[in-house]
């Protein structure tokens, strides 16, 4: 309870960790590191061994032996697994050892390598390189072998100078196209969006078709783009600057658009009888967050800036999630809000339109 906003976000982001660890279990010794337990769909990546002194790269094939210390790196409930299966954690940090190999930062810009999984590439039996870390819209992601690569992923990777830079340009690692907006493919998803939301949907026991209308259809089709990742050179992908940009104007829009919307109704609904519905409407909007708040709280342990983010989200409420990201200086309330956001509009749209016609019928 006594923690601080920036130590819950410090704990947000160190999603993942790196240990080294010695190998002691004598079981293990002439094993190739491939045959070694947990490792695989846990997450965790071996990117260096020391052996006799002497760091190398971490292959499949490379055979360990005891007294070798690794460098791993992964979430920390693999990283537990690990050394449990495998030895105790090290005071040797491999990272300071002396060799030849180096760590750099690829950024994924080829539309070659979009939609692959780190299997299909295989970097290490390639180039000789491996990738420790996948950072994704600023939230970093296990390296596993059915991760695709999308747009603007960005990779730690390990190796030798010259087979990182390979890599790199296998990769494209270019900074002028990530950063360059994708006017087309924005402008045709909101066109997508506007079909989809046009297009009458029959549901069941409901007299009238429904429609998910101008802010369900392009949510909807926002969604499955991002999902789908990139059709041939078209990439859904959005620059954070310019996503900054439209978010933040996004918002001042919409709060004018409300301002003059009710502005000049403002002070007779609340001298009239508006001001009791206000009552009611508040706390019925009130009550439940405060429940699920509490709920999430107590119970599930949420922490607070992923709170934030999601009770905005409940409520759709771009005002709140943009107090939130203020208050608390952190992208973690965007993530939980971009979690809860969608379904909660899409029920929304679709929920009001289908309350209307069940009490009209």
């Amino acid at each position: 309870e006594g923690e601080t906003l920036a130590a819950l976000d410090a704990k947000l982001a160190e999603r993942l960790r790196t240990m080294n660890i010695e190998i002691t279990n004598p079981n293990l010794n002439g094993l190739p590191l491939k045959e070694i337990p947990t490792l695989g769909q846990s997450g965790v990546v071996i990117s260096r061994i020391m052996h006799a002194g002497k760091v190398g790269i971490a292959r499949g094939n490379t055979v360990v032996h005891t007294g070798d210390v690794v460098l791993a790196v992964g979430p920390r409930e693999g990283l537990d697994d690990l050394r449990l299966v495998v030895g105790v954690e090290s005071k040797v940090d491999v990272r300071s050892a002396p060799g030849d190999l180096t760590s750099r930062r690829i950024l994924v810009t080829k539309p070659a390598a979009l939609g692959k999984s780190i299997r299909e590439l295989d970097p290490l039996a390639r180039f000789g390189v491996t990738v420790t870390r996948i950072s994704r819209a600023e939230v970093e992601l296990p390296v596993k072998p059915d991760t695709r690569l999308q747009f603007g992923d960005t990779l730690v990777v390990v190796g030798e100078p010259d087979d990182i830079q390979e890599l790199a340009v296998e990769f494209g690692d270019s900074l002028k196209r990530l950063n360059h907006p994708q006017i087309i493919p924005l402008f045709l998803g909101i066109a997508l969006g506007v079909i989809v939301g046009s297009w009458p949907v029959s549901i069941p026991g409901i007299p009238a078709p429904v429609k998910l209308g101008l802010a369900g259809g392009p949510l909807l089709v926002a969604i499955i783009l991002s999902r789908i990742g990139n059709i041939g050179s078209l990439v859904w992908y959005m620059p954070s600057s310019a996503n900054m940009m439209v978010r933040e104007l996004g918002i001042a829009l919409f709060l004018a658009c409300v301002g003059l919307k009710s502005g000049d109704q403002f002070l007779a609904t609340l001298t009239g009888p508006g001001l009791t519905w206000m009552m009611y409407g508040a706390v019925i909007t009130f009550v439940p967050l405060v429940i699920v708040a509490f709920f999430a709280r107590l119970v599930l342990k949420l922490n607070f800036m992923p709170l934030c983010g999601m009770l905005a989200g409940s409520m759709t409420d771009p005002p709140a999630l943009a107090f939130a990201g203020s208050m608390t200086h952190s992208d973690a309330p965007s993530v939980s809000y971009a979690t809860v956001y969608p379904l909660t509009m899409l029920l929304r749209v679709v929920a009001g339109q289908a309350m209307v016609l069940l009490v009209m019928s």
